[in-house]
C-alpha cells in the first residue's frame, strides 16, 4: 500500500514537473512572439513616416500653388488625399507609442498623481476650447509607477472622455479613487456617449471601435495602449458603460509583492 502511495506521489511529481516546463516554455515562446511582434510593428511604423510626409507635403503643394488650375472634383480628391494621410499618420503614431510601450523597461519612482493628472488636462485643454467642461477632481494618493507611461494613461483616457462627451451642452468629466481590498483604483468617468457592455472586451484591442468614424474620431489605438501600460504595472484596466448615459474606465496598480485581485474588480465594478 505504502509502496503504491510512493509510486502515485512520484507519477504526480512527475506531471506537475512536466506541466511545468511546458507553461515555461509557452510563456518563452509568447514572450518571443510578443517582441518578434513588437519590433515588426515598431520598423513598420518608423518607416512609413517618411512616404507618408511627402505624400501629405505634395498633396498641400498641388493644393496651395495649383488650386486655379484644378477643378472641383480634382480638389475633392487632393482634399481626400490629404484626410487619409492625416488618418494614417495618426494610426501610425499610435502603433509607435504603443510597441514602444512593450520595449521600454520601466522606470519605477514613487509618483504624485495629482501632479501628473494636472500635467495630463493642461496638455488637453486646447480639446477643450469653446465648450463647457464640468471636472471633478479628486486626491490621489502617490503610487510607484513610472511617471512618463503613467501620465501617457491618464492623457489617453482623459483624452478619449473629453472626445465622447463633447454632444453634451455640459460635459462633466469626473476623476477620482476609491479603495477596496487594500488597492487603489483610480477611475475616469465622463457623461458622453458611453457604450454597450456587451462589446466591452472590444474596448482595448487593436484597431477596435465601438462608435462609428463619421460619429467620432480614432484609428482604435489609445485604449490598447493604455491596457498595455497598466499590466506592464502589472494591474488591471476595466470599464463600464451604458449607450447614451457616459462610460467610466477604472484601473488598479498592486502593490509591489501582490498580485492584481480580480475580487476587487468584480467588488468596484458592483458598487
Amino acid at each position: 500500500m505504502l509502496a503504491q502511495i510512493q509510486e502515485r506521489d512520484a507519477a504526480l511529481g512527475e506531471a506537475h514537473d512536466r506541466l511545468e516546463q511546458q507553461v515555461q516554455q509557452r510563456t518563452e515562446q509568447l514572450n518571443a512572439a510578443n517582441a518578434d511582434l513588437e519590433a515588426f510593428s515598431y520598423s513598420v511604423s518608423h518607416d512609413l513616416r517618411a512616404p507618408l510626409r511627402h505624400i501629405g507635403a505634395f498633396s498641400r503643394i498641388l493644393s496651395e500653388e495649383h488650386d486655379a488650375k484644378l477643378d472641383p472634383d480634382a480638389r475633392h480628391l487632393l482634399s481626400r488625399i490629404q484626410h487619409g494621410v492625416n488618418n494614417m499618420s495618426s494610426l501610425v503614431d499610435g502603433l509607435l507609442r504603443m510597441a514602444q510601450v512593450g520595449r521600454t523597461k520601466l522606470a519605477w519612482v514613487a509618483t504624485d498623481l495629482n501632479s501628473l493628472l494636472k500635467d495630463a488636462i493642461a496638455d488637453l485643454q486646447p480639446e477643450c476650447e469653446g465648450r463647457q467642461v464640468d471636472w471633478n477632481i479628486g486626491a490621489l494618493s502617490p503610487i510607484d509607477c513610472d511617471p512618463g507611461l503613467m501620465k501617457q494613461v491618464f492623457v489617453n483616457l482623459i483624452s478619449n472622455a473629453i472626445k465622447y462627451s463633447r454632444r453634451r451642452e455640459i460635459a462633466r468629466i469626473d476623476v477620482g479613487q476609491l479603495q477596496q481590498d487594500g488597492m487603489s483604483v483610480i477611475f475616469v468617468r465622463d457623461n458622453g456617449a458611453g457604450f454597450d457592455e456587451r462589446y466591452a472586451d472590444k474596448l482595448f484591442g487593436v484597431f477596435q471601435r465601438l462608435h462609428r468614424v463619421d460619429e467620432f474620431e480614432g484609428v482604435g489605438v489609445g485604449l490598447s495602449t493604455v491596457q498595455r501600460i497598466i499590466k506592464k504595472h502589472g494591474g488591471e484596466i476595466w470599464a463600464k458603460g451604458e449607450v447614451d448615459k457616459g462610460a467610466t474606465f477604472y484601473f488598479a496598480l498592486a502593490p509591489k509583492g501582490r498580485s492584481f485581485a480580480g475580487a476587487t474588480k468584480a467588488a468596484v465594478s458592483g458598487q
